[in-house]
Protein backbone atom coordinates (compact mmCIF):
# COMPACT_ATOMS: atom_id res chain seq x y z
CA UNK A 1 0.00 0.00 0.00
CA UNK A 2 1.48 3.32 -1.02
CA UNK A 3 1.74 6.33 1.30
CA UNK A 4 -1.43 8.34 1.85
CA UNK A 5 0.24 11.52 0.60
CA UNK A 6 1.24 9.75 -2.61
CA UNK A 7 -2.29 8.55 -3.30
CA UNK A 8 -3.42 12.10 -4.00
CA UNK A 9 -0.29 12.89 -5.99
CA UNK A 10 -0.77 9.80 -8.16
CA UNK A 11 -4.43 10.63 -8.69
CA UNK A 12 -3.49 14.12 -9.84
CA UNK A 13 -0.40 13.12 -11.79
CA UNK A 14 0.84 15.61 -14.35
CA UNK A 15 -1.61 16.21 -17.20
CA UNK A 16 1.36 17.46 -19.19
CA UNK A 17 3.20 14.15 -18.99
CA UNK A 18 -0.01 12.23 -19.68
CA UNK A 19 -0.60 14.27 -22.84
CA UNK A 20 3.01 13.77 -23.93
CA UNK A 21 2.64 10.00 -23.54
CA UNK A 22 -0.61 10.18 -25.53
CA UNK A 23 1.30 11.96 -28.27
CA UNK A 24 3.76 9.08 -28.50
CA UNK A 25 0.87 6.63 -28.73
CA UNK A 26 -0.83 8.59 -31.51
CA UNK A 27 2.45 8.97 -33.40
CA UNK A 28 2.76 5.18 -33.59
CA UNK A 29 -0.73 5.00 -35.10
CA UNK A 30 -0.79 7.98 -37.46
CA UNK A 31 2.89 8.80 -37.92
CA UNK A 32 4.79 11.50 -36.03
CA UNK A 33 4.36 13.98 -38.88
CA UNK A 34 0.57 13.79 -38.47
CA UNK A 35 0.51 14.41 -34.73
CA UNK A 36 0.80 17.98 -33.43
CA UNK A 37 2.07 17.66 -29.89
CA UNK A 38 2.20 20.98 -28.04
CA UNK A 39 2.15 19.40 -24.59
CA UNK A 40 5.68 19.34 -23.20
CA UNK A 41 8.20 22.15 -22.81
CA UNK A 42 11.01 20.02 -24.21
CA UNK A 43 13.40 22.23 -26.25
CA UNK A 44 13.72 21.29 -29.91
CA UNK A 45 16.65 23.66 -30.49
CA UNK A 46 19.92 21.75 -30.09
CA UNK A 47 22.46 22.73 -27.46
CA UNK A 48 25.14 25.17 -28.68
CA UNK A 49 28.15 23.51 -30.32
CA UNK A 50 30.28 24.76 -27.42
CA UNK A 51 28.54 22.26 -25.15
CA UNK A 52 29.75 19.27 -27.15
CA UNK A 53 33.21 20.79 -27.37
CA UNK A 54 33.27 21.38 -23.60
CA UNK A 55 32.25 17.78 -22.91
CA UNK A 56 35.00 16.45 -25.15
CA UNK A 57 37.65 18.72 -23.62
CA UNK A 58 36.65 17.88 -20.06
CA UNK A 59 36.66 14.15 -20.69
CA UNK A 60 40.11 14.38 -22.28
CA UNK A 61 41.65 16.74 -19.73
CA UNK A 62 40.16 15.84 -16.37
CA UNK A 63 41.12 12.97 -14.08
CA UNK A 64 38.18 10.57 -14.64
CA UNK A 65 38.21 9.34 -11.04
CA UNK A 66 37.91 12.87 -9.70
CA UNK A 67 35.52 14.01 -12.43
CA UNK A 68 32.99 11.25 -11.81
CA UNK A 69 33.38 11.20 -8.03
CA UNK A 70 31.55 13.08 -5.31
CA UNK A 71 32.30 16.79 -4.98
CA UNK A 72 34.05 17.92 -1.79
CA UNK A 73 31.01 20.03 -0.93
CA UNK A 74 27.43 18.96 -1.58
CA UNK A 75 26.97 22.47 -3.00
CA UNK A 76 29.25 21.65 -5.93
CA UNK A 77 32.72 22.33 -7.27
CA UNK A 78 34.25 25.49 -5.78
CA UNK A 79 35.66 26.67 -9.12
CA UNK A 80 32.31 26.20 -10.86
CA UNK A 81 30.47 28.15 -8.17
CA UNK A 82 33.03 30.95 -8.41
CA UNK A 83 32.59 31.06 -12.19
CA UNK A 84 28.80 31.21 -11.93
CA UNK A 85 29.00 34.02 -9.36
CA UNK A 86 31.44 36.01 -11.51
CA UNK A 87 29.19 35.63 -14.55
CA UNK A 88 26.15 36.88 -12.64
CA UNK A 89 28.12 39.83 -11.26
CA UNK A 90 29.20 40.82 -14.75
CA UNK A 91 25.71 40.55 -16.20
CA UNK A 92 23.60 42.04 -13.40
CA UNK A 93 25.95 44.21 -11.35
CA UNK A 94 25.65 41.97 -8.29
CA UNK A 95 28.35 41.11 -5.77
CA UNK A 96 28.00 37.36 -5.27
CA UNK A 97 30.81 35.02 -4.27
CA UNK A 98 31.14 31.32 -4.94
CA UNK A 99 29.81 30.58 -1.47
CA UNK A 100 26.47 32.16 -2.48
CA UNK A 101 25.95 29.51 -5.18
CA UNK A 102 24.60 26.00 -4.66
CA UNK A 103 24.73 23.82 -7.76
CA UNK A 104 21.48 21.85 -8.10
CA UNK A 105 19.82 19.06 -10.02
CA UNK A 106 17.97 21.46 -12.29
CA UNK A 107 15.55 24.15 -11.16
CA UNK A 108 13.18 21.52 -9.75
CA UNK A 109 15.92 20.09 -7.58
CA UNK A 110 16.84 23.60 -6.48
CA UNK A 111 13.27 24.45 -5.51
CA UNK A 112 13.02 21.28 -3.45
CA UNK A 113 16.34 22.03 -1.76
CA UNK A 114 15.35 25.56 -0.75
CA UNK A 115 11.83 24.60 0.33
CA UNK A 116 13.27 21.75 2.40
CA UNK A 117 15.65 24.28 3.95
CA UNK A 118 12.97 26.85 4.82
CA UNK A 119 9.55 25.25 5.31
CA UNK A 120 8.09 23.99 8.57
CA UNK A 121 4.83 21.99 8.51
CA UNK A 122 1.94 24.39 8.09
CA UNK A 123 4.04 27.23 6.65
CA UNK A 124 2.44 28.94 3.69
CA UNK A 125 3.97 29.39 0.24
CA UNK A 126 2.26 31.85 -2.12
CA UNK A 127 2.14 31.32 -5.90
CA UNK A 128 0.51 33.49 -8.56
CA UNK A 129 -1.88 31.66 -10.86
CA UNK A 130 -1.36 30.53 -13.48
CA UNK A 131 1.70 28.74 -12.15
CA UNK A 132 3.72 25.60 -12.83
CA UNK A 133 1.62 22.90 -11.19
CA UNK A 134 4.53 21.13 -9.53
CA UNK A 135 4.86 24.05 -7.09
CA UNK A 136 1.99 22.49 -5.18
CA UNK A 137 3.71 19.12 -5.02
CA UNK A 138 7.05 20.63 -4.03
CA UNK A 139 5.40 22.56 -1.20
CA UNK A 140 3.43 19.50 -0.13
CA UNK A 141 6.65 17.49 0.00
CA UNK A 142 7.54 19.39 3.17
CA UNK A 143 4.02 19.67 4.58
CA UNK A 144 3.69 23.30 3.60
CA UNK A 145 0.47 24.90 2.34
CA UNK A 146 0.33 26.43 -1.13
CA UNK A 147 -1.75 29.63 -1.23
CA UNK A 148 -2.94 30.68 -4.68
CA UNK A 149 -3.39 34.20 -5.94
CA UNK A 150 -6.12 34.11 -8.58
CA UNK A 151 -5.15 35.03 -12.15
CA UNK A 152 -5.68 38.40 -13.77
CA UNK A 153 -6.70 37.17 -17.20
CA UNK A 154 -6.40 40.64 -18.75
CA UNK A 155 -2.60 40.80 -18.73
CA UNK A 156 -1.57 37.93 -16.39
CA UNK A 157 0.44 40.26 -14.16
CA UNK A 158 0.12 39.36 -10.43
CA UNK A 159 -2.99 40.54 -8.57
CA UNK A 160 -1.18 42.56 -5.94
CA UNK A 161 -4.27 43.63 -4.00
CA UNK A 162 -5.22 39.99 -3.42
CA UNK A 163 -1.58 39.16 -2.72
CA UNK A 164 -1.42 41.76 0.04
CA UNK A 165 -4.58 40.38 1.63
CA UNK A 166 -3.38 36.76 1.59
CA UNK A 167 0.00 37.26 3.26
CA UNK A 168 -0.26 36.04 6.86
CA UNK A 169 2.02 35.33 9.80
CA UNK A 170 2.37 31.83 8.36
CA UNK A 171 3.68 33.06 4.99
CA UNK A 172 7.23 31.78 4.64
CA UNK A 173 7.87 32.14 0.91
CA UNK A 174 6.52 33.62 -2.30
CA UNK A 175 7.36 31.98 -5.64
CA UNK A 176 7.52 34.06 -8.80
CA UNK A 177 8.22 32.68 -12.26
CA UNK A 178 9.11 35.26 -14.88
CA UNK A 179 9.19 34.76 -17.85
CA UNK A 180 6.19 32.74 -16.88
CA UNK A 181 5.13 29.19 -17.58
CA UNK A 182 2.39 28.90 -18.92
CA UNK A 183 1.67 32.45 -20.15
CA UNK A 184 5.02 33.69 -21.46
CA UNK A 185 4.42 36.95 -19.56
CA UNK A 186 7.36 38.87 -18.09
CA UNK A 187 6.63 40.66 -14.81
CA UNK A 188 7.45 44.32 -15.29
CA UNK A 189 9.90 46.22 -13.08
CA UNK A 190 6.96 48.27 -11.80
CA UNK A 191 5.19 45.06 -10.78
CA UNK A 192 8.31 43.74 -9.03
CA UNK A 193 8.80 47.00 -7.10
CA UNK A 194 5.18 46.99 -5.92
CA UNK A 195 5.32 43.30 -5.01
CA UNK A 196 8.52 43.61 -2.99
CA UNK A 197 7.28 46.77 -1.24
CA UNK A 198 4.26 44.79 -0.04
CA UNK A 199 6.55 42.03 1.21
CA UNK A 200 8.78 44.52 3.03
CA UNK A 201 5.75 46.02 4.79
CA UNK A 202 4.40 42.59 5.76
CA UNK A 203 7.76 41.50 7.17
CA UNK A 204 7.72 44.56 9.42
CA UNK A 205 4.06 44.10 10.36
CA UNK A 206 4.47 40.47 11.40
CA UNK A 207 8.11 40.53 12.50
CA UNK A 208 8.84 37.55 10.25
CA UNK A 209 11.10 36.74 7.32
CA UNK A 210 9.28 36.20 4.03
CA UNK A 211 11.48 34.78 1.28
CA UNK A 212 11.00 35.62 -2.38
CA UNK A 213 11.94 32.61 -4.52
CA UNK A 214 12.55 33.55 -8.14
CA UNK A 215 12.19 30.50 -10.40
CA UNK A 216 14.10 31.43 -13.56
CA UNK A 217 14.49 28.61 -16.10
CA UNK A 218 13.30 30.91 -18.92
CA UNK A 219 15.34 34.03 -18.13
CA UNK A 220 17.23 33.99 -21.44
CA UNK A 221 14.18 33.22 -23.57
CA UNK A 222 12.75 36.71 -24.18
CA UNK A 223 11.72 38.53 -27.34
CA UNK A 224 11.39 42.03 -28.77
CA UNK A 225 14.03 43.48 -26.46
CA UNK A 226 12.08 42.78 -23.27
CA UNK A 227 14.15 43.01 -20.06
CA UNK A 228 13.70 40.63 -17.12
CA UNK A 229 14.44 42.31 -13.76
CA UNK A 230 17.02 40.52 -11.57
CA UNK A 231 15.12 40.22 -8.33
CA UNK A 232 17.93 40.20 -5.76
CA UNK A 233 18.35 43.90 -6.58
CA UNK A 234 14.84 44.71 -5.33
CA UNK A 235 14.42 42.68 -2.14
CA UNK A 236 17.03 41.40 0.33
CA UNK A 237 15.31 38.10 1.14
CA UNK A 238 15.42 36.93 -2.48
CA UNK A 239 16.66 33.47 -3.49
CA UNK A 240 17.09 32.66 -7.17
CA UNK A 241 16.64 29.22 -8.71
CA UNK A 242 18.05 28.76 -12.19
CA UNK A 243 18.28 25.95 -14.73
CA UNK A 244 20.27 25.42 -17.92
CA UNK A 245 17.47 23.23 -19.29
CA UNK A 246 16.17 25.94 -21.59
CA UNK A 247 19.06 28.41 -21.96
CA UNK A 248 21.43 25.66 -23.15
CA UNK A 249 18.79 23.08 -24.20
CA UNK A 250 19.93 20.59 -21.55
CA UNK A 251 16.68 19.52 -19.81
CA UNK A 252 17.70 15.89 -19.40
CA UNK A 253 21.09 16.73 -17.90
CA UNK A 254 19.44 18.19 -14.78
CA UNK A 255 21.82 21.03 -13.99
CA UNK A 256 21.13 24.41 -12.39
CA UNK A 257 21.88 26.43 -9.29
CA UNK A 258 20.51 28.42 -6.37
CA UNK A 259 21.70 31.91 -5.51
CA UNK A 260 21.49 32.66 -1.77
CA UNK A 261 22.85 36.20 -1.30
CA UNK A 262 24.50 37.46 1.90
CA UNK A 263 21.58 39.87 2.27
CA UNK A 264 19.18 36.97 2.93
CA UNK A 265 18.24 36.71 6.60
CA UNK A 266 20.50 34.19 8.37
CA UNK A 267 22.18 33.55 5.03
CA UNK A 268 24.96 31.39 6.49
CA UNK A 269 22.37 29.09 8.07
CA UNK A 270 20.30 29.01 4.88
CA UNK A 271 23.39 28.15 2.83
CA UNK A 272 24.35 25.40 5.26
CA UNK A 273 20.80 24.05 5.20
CA UNK A 274 20.75 24.04 1.40
CA UNK A 275 24.06 22.16 1.34
CA UNK A 276 22.70 19.53 3.72
CA UNK A 277 19.32 19.37 1.96
CA UNK A 278 21.12 18.60 -1.31
CA UNK A 279 22.57 15.53 0.38
CA UNK A 280 19.63 14.27 2.41
CA UNK A 281 17.14 14.62 -0.45
CA UNK A 282 19.27 12.07 -2.26
CA UNK A 283 20.82 14.38 -4.84
CA UNK A 284 24.18 14.27 -2.98
CA UNK A 285 25.57 16.79 -5.48
CA UNK A 286 24.63 18.14 -8.89
CA UNK A 287 25.95 16.06 -11.84
CA UNK A 288 29.69 16.57 -11.85
CA UNK A 289 30.36 16.46 -15.58
CA UNK A 290 27.55 18.92 -16.25
CA UNK A 291 28.83 21.31 -13.59
CA UNK A 292 32.13 21.49 -15.48
CA UNK A 293 30.34 21.81 -18.82
CA UNK A 294 28.15 24.77 -17.88
CA UNK A 295 31.13 26.53 -16.29
CA UNK A 296 32.78 26.49 -19.73
CA UNK A 297 29.57 27.65 -21.42
CA UNK A 298 28.41 30.53 -19.22
CA UNK A 299 28.41 32.94 -22.15
CA UNK A 300 26.67 30.56 -24.56
CA UNK A 301 23.01 30.72 -25.54
CA UNK A 302 20.65 28.72 -27.68
CA UNK A 303 19.46 30.43 -30.84
CA UNK A 304 16.03 31.66 -29.76
CA UNK A 305 15.26 32.94 -33.26
CA UNK A 306 13.81 29.47 -33.86
CA UNK A 307 11.40 29.92 -30.98
CA UNK A 308 10.61 33.47 -32.06
CA UNK A 309 9.66 32.31 -35.55
CA UNK A 310 7.40 29.65 -34.04
CA UNK A 311 5.91 32.22 -31.66
CA UNK A 312 5.00 34.56 -34.48
CA UNK A 313 3.61 31.83 -36.73
CA UNK A 314 1.50 30.13 -34.07
CA UNK A 315 0.23 33.36 -32.53
CA UNK A 316 -0.83 34.80 -35.90
CA UNK A 317 -2.27 31.47 -37.03
CA UNK A 318 -4.43 30.99 -33.95
CA UNK A 319 -5.61 34.61 -33.97
CA UNK A 320 -6.62 34.20 -37.63
CA UNK A 321 -8.65 31.15 -36.61
CA UNK A 322 -10.53 33.27 -34.07
CA UNK A 323 -8.84 32.10 -30.87
CA UNK A 324 -8.02 34.60 -28.11
CA UNK A 325 -4.55 34.83 -26.57
CA UNK A 326 -1.98 37.36 -25.50
CA UNK A 327 1.34 37.47 -27.31
CA UNK A 328 4.04 35.99 -25.06
CA UNK A 329 7.09 38.09 -24.21
CA UNK A 330 9.23 35.16 -23.15
CA UNK A 331 9.54 31.40 -22.60
CA UNK A 332 8.01 29.21 -25.33
CA UNK A 333 4.35 28.89 -24.41
CA UNK A 334 1.10 30.32 -25.73
CA UNK A 335 -1.79 30.53 -23.26
CA UNK A 336 -5.03 30.46 -25.23
CA UNK A 337 -8.56 31.12 -24.01
CA UNK A 338 -10.77 28.09 -24.46
CA UNK A 339 -13.84 28.80 -26.61
CA UNK A 340 -15.89 26.83 -24.04
CA UNK A 341 -15.88 27.13 -20.26
CA UNK A 342 -14.66 23.57 -19.77
CA UNK A 343 -11.22 23.67 -21.34
CA UNK A 344 -10.78 19.92 -20.84
CA UNK A 345 -13.65 19.44 -23.27
CA UNK A 346 -11.80 21.67 -25.72
CA UNK A 347 -8.61 19.62 -25.26
CA UNK A 348 -10.59 16.48 -26.03
CA UNK A 349 -12.01 18.08 -29.18
CA UNK A 350 -8.51 19.10 -30.29
CA UNK A 351 -7.31 15.54 -29.90
CA UNK A 352 -9.73 14.47 -32.64
CA UNK A 353 -7.44 16.42 -34.98
CA UNK A 354 -4.30 14.96 -33.36
CA UNK A 355 -3.65 18.28 -31.66
CA UNK A 356 -2.38 17.82 -28.11
CA UNK A 357 -2.66 20.75 -25.70
CA UNK A 358 -2.70 21.04 -21.90
CA UNK A 359 -5.71 22.25 -19.88
CA UNK A 360 -5.25 25.47 -17.92
CA UNK A 361 -6.59 23.84 -14.77
CA UNK A 362 -3.18 22.14 -14.55
CA UNK A 363 -1.84 25.65 -13.89
CA UNK A 364 -4.70 26.75 -11.58
CA UNK A 365 -6.29 28.72 -14.41
CA UNK A 366 -9.29 26.87 -15.88
CA UNK A 367 -10.82 28.17 -19.08
CA UNK A 368 -7.44 28.33 -20.85
CA UNK A 369 -5.09 25.91 -22.55
CA UNK A 370 -1.30 25.90 -22.92
CA UNK A 371 0.59 25.23 -26.13
CA UNK A 372 4.34 24.68 -26.01
CA UNK A 373 5.77 26.00 -29.29
CA UNK A 374 9.26 24.54 -28.75
CA UNK A 375 8.52 22.21 -31.66
CA UNK A 376 9.68 22.16 -35.25
CA UNK A 377 8.52 24.99 -37.49
CA UNK A 378 7.00 22.37 -39.78
CA UNK A 379 4.83 21.17 -36.91
CA UNK A 380 3.51 24.71 -36.46
CA UNK A 381 2.80 25.20 -40.16
CA UNK A 382 1.21 21.78 -40.66
CA UNK A 383 -0.95 22.13 -37.56
CA UNK A 384 -2.65 25.35 -38.64
CA UNK A 385 -5.09 23.74 -41.11
CA UNK A 386 -6.12 21.37 -38.30
CA UNK A 387 -6.64 24.32 -35.97
CA UNK A 388 -8.83 25.88 -38.63
CA UNK A 389 -10.95 22.72 -38.72
CA UNK A 390 -11.12 22.74 -34.93
CA UNK A 391 -12.12 26.41 -34.88
CA UNK A 392 -15.09 25.69 -37.18
CA UNK A 393 -16.63 23.68 -34.34
CA UNK A 394 -16.80 26.83 -32.18
CA UNK A 395 -16.83 29.98 -34.32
Amino acid sequence: MIAEKMKNMVANSSAIRAMFEEGNRLAEIYGAENVFDFSLGNPNVPAPGAVKKAIQEILEEEDPVALHGYTNSNSGYADVREAVAASLNERFGTEFEGKNIVMTVGAAGGLNVILKSLINPGDEVIAFAPYFGEYRSYTNNYDGVLVEISPDTVDFQPKLDEFEQKITKKTKAVIVNTPNNPTGVVYSEETIKKLTAIMEDKQKEYGTDIFLISDEPYRELVYDGVKVPYLTKYYDNTIVGYSYSKSLSLPGERIGYLVIPDEVADSDEVLSAANVATRILGFVNAPTLQQKVVAKCLNEKTDISYYDRNREALYRGLKDCGFECIKPEGAFYLFVKSPVADEKQFCAAAKKYNILIVPGSSFACPGYVRLAYCVSYETIVNSLPKFQELAKEYF
